[in-house]
């Protein structure tokens, strides 16, 4: 068949899960929380009724139980876009993929992501210790230019793409947004604004230790170009997404506010308060 995949595209474990994630369909939900950190997890799944699946795989653990009745996931993905292809491709698979015949389903299967996070602001009127939602965001990777039929434009991306001085830079930018649909979960957030996710946590977050940044003003720039924060995953989730047809929004607590040089009093207790917030709203 022409949609059957060779065992170099679609690997597998020799127990027939997804290589990386070390998963099998019936491990997930269909609401999954995304956490960056491994230790994140069970934080999360503490709070579920019940735990019934425990699986992990380098930085990848994965918590599956229920909470009120309803099934629900949470994974970690590390840091960066790069291990975010990997955990939407492998997520994707699980659900519209045949894994033992390595055929597509003909029916696709979509899934609702939460990404759940922490983040630094570079808009001076965010208060730390708050939730913020992305609406639209911009990668700086460039990580949707290796895909084909990813197209994306807004009022957003277009006055941004106009304004970005960066010359070197802009041939890495993409653009999406949150899954609309989605955005009644969260709409008594306090704030809601524009991501910009990074490709690394120093130079392109302004940080300069032995290395100079390209430019020391180039949080405040971003900030004029309508970005409300930033961190280093959102923007391959929604494009992903987007591509392949699974519903994404990102809730991130601001731990820190770059602009006026301050950083949370108590994060472990805004990350508490992050998690419990988010799983009261997605699972009612």
């Amino acid at each position: 068949m022409m949609n059957k995949l060779a065992a170099s595209e679609l690997v597998l474990n020799e127990d027939g899960s997804v290589y990386h994630l070390n998963l099998l369909p019936e491990d997930i939900a269909e609401k999954i929380i995304l956490v960056g950190d491994p230790d994140r997890v069970p934080k999360v799944s503490q709070y579920f009724d019940k735990v019934e699946i425990k699986k992990n795989k380098r930085e990848f653990y994965t918590h599956t139980g229920t909470l009120r009745g309803e099934r629900i996931t949470v994974m970690s993905t590390g840091i960066g876009t790069e291990n975010i292809d990997i955990v939407m491709n492998e997520l994707d698979a699980l659900v519209n993929i045949d894994l033992k015949e390595k055929e597509f389903k003909k029916e696709h299967s979509p899934l609702e992501l939460f990404r759940l996070g922490t983040c630094g602001s570079v808009n001076p009127d965010v208060e730390v210790d708050n939730m913020l939602v992305t609406e639209n965001v911009v990668g700086l990777d460039g990580l949707l230019h290796f895909y084909q039929d990813y197209q994306f434009e807004n009022e957003f991306s277009k006055n941004f793409l106009e304004k970005f001085p960066y010359q070197n830079i802009k041939p890495l930018l993409y653009f999406s947004d949150w899954a609309k649909e989605s955005a009644h979960y969260y709409q008594d957030a306090k704030y809601i604004g524009n991501t910009a996710t990074f490709p690394g946590f120093y130079a392109p977050q302004g940080r300069q230790l032995r290395l100079k940044a390209l430019d020391d003003q180039f949080l405040e720039t971003l900030n004029d170009l309508g970005v409300t924060n930033f961190e280093m995953e959102t923007s391959a989730i929604y494009g992903l997404s987007k591509l392949l047809g699974h519903k994404a929004i990102t809730v991130n607590c601001v731990i820190a506010n770059r602009r006026r040089g301050e950083f949370s009093a108590d994060h472990h207790a805004s990350e508490k308060m992050t998690i419990q917030w988010v799983l009261d709203r997605i699972i009612k």
